[in-house]
């Protein structure tokens, strides 16, 4: 007995030894980082994950980060990346932009590094033109206070990020150009699975998530060899590169490149390598989203490829897009918005097929154009088939759960005080046209729905961040909802949480009993008719085979121009 007593100390005091208390101070692989603590969050701000792609390492891809002797200071915000005002309502707070901008920000409560919490990392939106991981909406605090650790990295963005050429192409190890910006994605991945133990993390519960571009980016990280292998879990907030978007071969991506180098009046690779960053962006500025280069290197095949192989990350899945992701209006141009200018409109990109969409998403009256069915439809030729489309193929080739969720709440009014302005596409603010002005004295700009990137600080639980509106308690709740579900998802692939297997569901979603509204997960047996989470003030699971069929319809017509 004593002998067992003995050695059952003995292992406790190994045990506890393992175990290293997280202070503001974190060895890392690379040397000491010193970060700051607020409300009871160690927060480590602008870490480098990667060496700074300058001088010689413009357009190549991340190389690896080089130790550092002595104590670092973590304490601010790294370089955001290089960018025009794309957007104009973005916010940021790093100290400036640079093409020194491969940094990333933890958010931590843990204790000691036997805590092993799960960890989340974010990659912003912004059309793969702008965006950082600084921008208030994306701070991890509050996840960090639902036992996640948070973590945002950035990525080299536009002409920095996505820029192909023959002669890099040429001159790289795996011969290929062009998708720097998803490489650096991988390497913060890499950093996180090497260093997050110090932080109290647990390296084998990593989920990435992004919104728009980087929704995108996280669907590809999630069929690239380089990453699938990396993480336990993925979410998308609006967006996916498959169907109906297409990568783009090696040759063609090189071939683009030296043709926009040519028409900038750029001789010469060597002399754009010689222009400084500033005058490189101003003349051969973003021109939207990117699609994916097969380099052979982080894409072999497209995404569609992969997934219908069921090669991708065998990981759970969260996934969906907002109400309001586009409008019918920007169809019709300033028509009338009827049913024949709609089809009208619409004739251009699906032809013959414009009547059997227009009735799959049941839009056959004048009213029904300006309806949730119209949103709908405007919402899916954005981000929502995509999305759509990458949860129907990870339900029918991995053995893993996907939950799919529609998010529906309006963001509030404007605050007063930010007089004559409106929301813009970031989060921020813009000031209103004189046609908005207009529209405004006539009746409350409240949209009719979610608009594209509306869901962020919700499910992420950063409303404080963003003063601009005027949020009500219903917010508040809402956010608290969301953040729940991400938070319950990366700690267990189940946004539900490990307790709600004890709880029973009613037809409509809602559990009997405490806790939030039961999200019900889409399996290879109910896609026909597959569960989707509406996020609103009341959340609740719906199933709709009818708008099943809809996607399905569109899918035909963009097989049939494969």
């Amino acid at each position: 007995m004593a002998l067992l007593a003995v050695a059952g100390l003995a292992t406790l005091s190994a045990c506890t030894q393992q175990a290293t208390e997280v202070t503001l101070q974190v060895q890392t692989k690379y040397g000491t980082l010193e970060g700051i603590e607020e409300g009871g969050v160690k927060k480590f701000l602008g870490v480098p994950f990667a060496q700074a792609p300058v001088g010689d390492l413009r357009w190549k891809a991340p190389q690896p980060l080089q130790a550092w002797e002595g104590v670092r200071s973590a304490k601010a915000f790294g370089n955001d990346p290089m960018q025009l005002n794309v957007f104009g309502d973005m916010q940021f707070r790093g100290e400036s932009r640079s093409e020194d901008c491969l940094y990333l920000n933890i958010w931590t409560t843990a204790k000691t590094t036997a805590d092993a919490l799960p960890v989340l990392i974010y990659f912003n939106g912004g059309g793969l033109m702008a965006g950082s991981g600084s921008e208030p909406r994306y701070d991890g605090s509050s996840i960090a206070k639902e036992g996640v650790i948070g973590v945002t990295a950035n990525y080299r963005e536009g002409v920095f990020g996505f820029f192909a050429h023959p002669d890099l192409t040429a001159a790289s190890d795996y011969k290929g150009s062009g998708n720097y910006g998803f490489l650096d994605q991988v390497a913060a991945i890499q950093w996180v699975k090497e260093n997050i133990e110090a932080f109290g993390g647990d390296p084998a519960r990593i989920t990435i998530v992004g919104e728009s571009a980087g929704s995108f980016s996280v669907s590809l990280l999630m069929c690239s060899p380089l990453s699938k292998n990396l993480i336990a879990g993925a979410m998308l907030s609006s967006g996916a590169e498959v169907l109906p978007y297409a990568p783009v071969a090696q040759a063609d991506a090189d071939a683009a490149g030296a043709e926009l180098l040519k028409n900038a009046g750029i001789a010469s690779l060597a002399d754009a390598m010689a222009l400084t960053a500033d005058s490189l962006q101003q003349l051969l500025p973003p021109r939207g989203m990117a699609n994916v280069v097969l380099d052979g290197y982080f894409m072999k095949e497209s995404a569609d490829a992969v997934l219908e192989k069921g090669e991708q990350a065998q990981v759970p899945l969260l996934a969906g897009w907002n109400s309001l992701e586009g409008h019918p209006a920007q169809a019709m141009q300033g028509q009338a918005p009827t049913l024949q200018n709609f089809k009208n409109a619409l004739k251009g990109q699906f032809g013959d097929m414009t009547d059997e969409i227009l009735t799959a998403y049941g839009i056959t009256t004048d009213e029904d154009v300006l309806s949730q069915k119209g949103f709908d439809l405007a919402s899916d030729l954005f981000t929502g088939f995509p999305t759509w489309k990458f949860c129907d193929y990870h339900a029918r080739t991995s053995s893993q759960p996907v939950y799919r969720y529609h998010y529906m709440h309006p963001r509030p009014q404007v605050s007063a005080k930010m007089g004559d302005m409106t929301g813009g596409l970031a989060g921020g603010v813009r000031e209103k046209t004189e046609e908005e002005k207009k529209a405004a004295a006539q009746q409350p700009a409240i949209a009719p729905g979610a608009v594209h990137s509306a869901d962020i600080e919700y499910a992420m639980g950063t409303l404080d961040s963003n003063e601009f509106y005027d949020w009500q308690e219903e917010d508040y709740a809402i956010s608290k909802l969301f953040l729940s579900y991400y938070a319950n998802f990366c700690k267990t692939g189940n946004p539900n949480g490990r307790s709600s297997e004890s709880r029973v569901v009613t037809d409509e979603g809602e559990a009997n009993g405490e806790g939030p509204p039961q999200w019900t997960a889409i399996t290879k047996d109910n896609l026909d008719n597959a569960p989707v989470m509406k996020i609103d003030v009341e959340s609740k699971v719906v199933a709709s085979p009818e708008r099943e069929n809809a996607y399905r319809t569109l899918e035909k017509f963009y097989r049939s121009k494969k």
